[in-house]
């Protein structure tokens, strides 16, 4: 999948939110009035046992926004967030796509009941309609969207964590990884790979403790190029938003006669591949 070089500043969704409602604060009379293109801040809904926006929901809003022209090239027909927690990250794509694509049916998941319930209330906040199911992953949905969904999001439970705690009931589940963080990653991947349609793209966030390279290993055996769409590191953790897609030979023709900026390409193309997750680990 070809990188669009006409998109090269990544913004910084949380920031956007706070900017969007001085505008319309000083835009008293609805003048010049531009729909946001991520949730508003102050529009999402929380819960005690409900996951808020924090790093990595950003980090991965960012990244969609960072591929919004390739998303309204891609012209989505279904779209899901798996893990949906608070609401922020489905209802960013949604805004960020509702002015350039339409048709789109939107689809959100969560095992935790507060959350959907959450997530209902930030999706009406924002006048956005997305079918909200609580549910295991997405097990309720496999028969009926296989093979049909073009664009899945999600941010798993991707922190290392004594294997008792996954599968917790509440706030615990949307962080809980197990060893290495990857227990509930594991299980997500083969769900997405059932659910993808031919052309479907997977945006998922990963730390540096996940191994990312495996799990790019893994998908490259099902048939899947990735890349990183955005890398951010915190005090606290290194995030990758990586993307998936079917390396298929349509793909690869066109990124043959599309620019593509160095750096951008398959990860399983660059010789530096490995090397690039070693040099992550020794500077966390």
């Amino acid at each position: 999948m070809s990188a669009d070089h006409s998109v090269e500043v990544i913004v910084d969704s949380s920031l956007l939110s706070i900017q969007t409602a001085q505008k319309e604060k000083h835009d008293t009379r609805g003048l010049n009035r531009v729909l946001p293109r991520t949730a508003q801040i102050r529009l999402v809904s929380s819960h005690p046992e409900v996951y808020e926006p924090c790093d990595d929901s950003f980090v991965l809003v960012d990244a969609l926004l960072a591929d919004r022209l390739k998303l309204i090239e891609h012209q989505p027909k279904i779209c899901l967030e798996i893990g949906c927690g608070s609401g922020y990250v489905i209802a960013s794509l949604a805004l960020m796509l509702s002015q350039d694509v339409s048709g789109i049916h939107y689809f959100a998941t969560d095992i935790n009941l507060d959350a959907t319930e959450t997530t209902c209330r930030t999706l009406e906040a924002h006048g956005i309609h997305v079918e909200v199911i609580a549910t295991d992953i997405a097990s309720s949905l496999q028969r009926r969207l296989a093979g049909m969904v073009d664009v899945v999001v999600v941010n798993p439970p991707y922190v290392p964590t004594p294997e008792e705690e996954v599968g917790c009931e509440g706030i615990t589940a949307s962080w809980a990884g197990g060893e290495n963080g990857r227990r509930v990653i594991d299980r997500i991947l083969p769900v997405v790979d059932e659910l993808l349609s031919e052309r479907g793209w997977l945006y998922m966030v990963t730390l540096t403790a996940n191994n990312p390279s495996q799990i790019c290993l893994l998908m490259r055996e099902k048939g899947y190029a990735s890349k990183i769409v955005l890398q951010r590191s915190t005090q606290e953790e290194s995030l990758h938003v990586i993307k998936f897609w079917r390396d298929t030979p349509a793909d690869e023709s066109r990124e043959r006669n599309k620019e593509v900026p160095a750096g951008s390409e398959s990860w399983l193309s660059q010789l530096s591949f490995l090397s690039f997750f070693r040099s992550n680990e020794s500077s966390s």
